[in-house]
């Protein structure tokens, strides 16, 4: 494994919330959090600095959050303008290297092993420049992990966020002083459930890991987790180590092997049948329409449901395949329709999704004697184009404008979220 490369993962702070004062500059000097000031119940999406000293944190219930701090500034979020500002970002980084990644909508990765000579060879320097033109084009601060490799640059964030230039170098040199003596949670992807696997092998910090060998490393594992855990025991040992031969790949990485969509219901509400199959409808039109846009069919239905009668739940997932491979939606929604009805046991619904996958080109369609497949397919890609110029809103079915239908409150959204 190569160990000049010089990687980079940049994180904006608190990004919405810093997108939000930036929007803002009356709420420069106040607390402000990211999320639905109008349900107390729902969660906090980003806290800036101010906030979280008050103990305001990301995930918290809203109502709690506005309690720990009377003077929080509670913003509703604009999905669509955190992706026009995450967007920008990119093209800044583009301007220093050729090789960026996006990890997530408010982290990415830049490899500048061949760009750095270019901005005179000062990494610190270089980083430095970077933050201060995402800071004066966008109002985020970032801070910026460094490293010989994807993973090191990522753990090396986490330090980064506690220094005070946002900078931070974890490398061969130094990862047994800074990462190895860790606790073994906050190695990445590292969670709850797995630090109790690690705390039952007598494993409490990532140098535990690190130092060990291979293959002891594996039969720990598999003594607790099972024959099946060589592939997990290998990844986080390397993990420990810092080893990760993976590039920096730009665009898009893989091709997606499934499209789905899925909803988090009011439970009181989706009871019966009839309420339930409007939704399901919905979800079906989104997910044709999806797989449609990417020009893909799919051969197998899945759906996943989630049922509560607020006081005991059960969730269960099921599939069946079709046919012939499909994007048309009376056949995904007739498939999906026998599934739910087949298994579902009756209890109102809190969550539900449909997703197709083993996806194949559209460009060959199978034909039958009694569906005319060729022009229906033409006529839903009518409809998509309508809804992409006019928006989703502009045809919609009339099962939607029922109580029970969510389409016209999706169709603000992004993500669950307000655009």
């Amino acid at each position: 494994m190569p160990k000049d490369r010089i990687i980079l993962l940049s994180d904006c702070q608190s990004f919405y919330a810093s997108v939000e004062k930036a929007a803002h500059p009356e709420y420069k000097d106040m607390p402000v959090a990211v999320g639905d000031p109008t349900r107390m119940n729902g969660i906090v999406l980003a806290a800036c600095p101010i906030a979280k000293s008050h103990g305001v944190t990301t995930a918290s219930r809203v109502g709690e959050a506005m309690t720990k701090c009377r003077d929080l500034v509670v913003i509703r979020p604009r999905m669509s303008t955190y992706i026009q500002v995450s967007l920008m970002i990119s093209e800044i980084y583009k301007g220093y290297t050729d090789q960026v990644e996006a990890f997530s909508i408010d982290e990415q990765f830049l490899d500048v092993t061949g760009s750095l000579s270019v901005f005179g060879g000062d990494l610190p320097d270089m980083i430095r420049s970077i933050q201060h033109h995402v800071l004066l084009s966008t109002g985020v601060w970032t801070r910026v992990g460094v490293g010989p490799t994807k993973i090191l640059a990522k753990m090396a964030n986490n330090f980064a966020k506690k220094k005070e230039g946002g900078i931070f170098r974890l490398d061969y040199d130094n990862i047994d002083t800074e990462l190895w003596p860790l606790p073994v949670h906050e190695m990445f992807m590292v969670a709850g459930r797995m630090t109790k696997n690690f705390y039952r092998m007598g494993i409490t910090t990532i140098g535990d890991i690190a130092r060990m060998e291979l293959g002891e490393f594996k039969r720990r594992m598999r003594t607790t987790m099972g024959k099946q855990s060589d592939i997990q025991a290998e990844y986080y040992w390397q993990t420990a180590r810092g080893i990760d031969p993976s590039p920096v790949v730009t665009g898009i990485r893989h091709q997606i092997k499934s499209v789905g969509h899925g909803k988090a219901l009011r439970w009181n509400l989706y009871t019966r049948l009839p309420e339930i199959e409007v939704v399901l409808l919905e979800l079906v039109i989104e997910v044709c329409q999806r797989a449609r846009k990417y020009r893909y069919m799919g051969s197998v239905v899945s759906i996943v449901v989630a049922e509560t009668d607020g006081n005991k739940s059960n969730s269960y997932s099921r599939q069946v395949t079709l046919p012939e491979p499909s994007s048309l939606t009376h056949e995904v929604a007739a498939a999906a329709y026998r599934l739910f009805v087949d298994h579902w046991t009756g209890m109102p619904l809190s969550r539900l999704a449909i997703s197709i996958s083993q996806l194949t080109d559209d460009s060959v369609m199978q034909l039958t004697l009694f569906d005319d497949r060729i022009r229906t397919l033409s006529r839903e890609r009518a409809v998509d184009q309508i809804k992409t110029r006019y928006g989703s809103r502009a045809l919609i079915r009339a099962s939607s404008l029922l109580e029970s239908g969510v389409a016209l409150e999706r169709a603000q959204q992004i993500g669950g979220h307000y655009k």
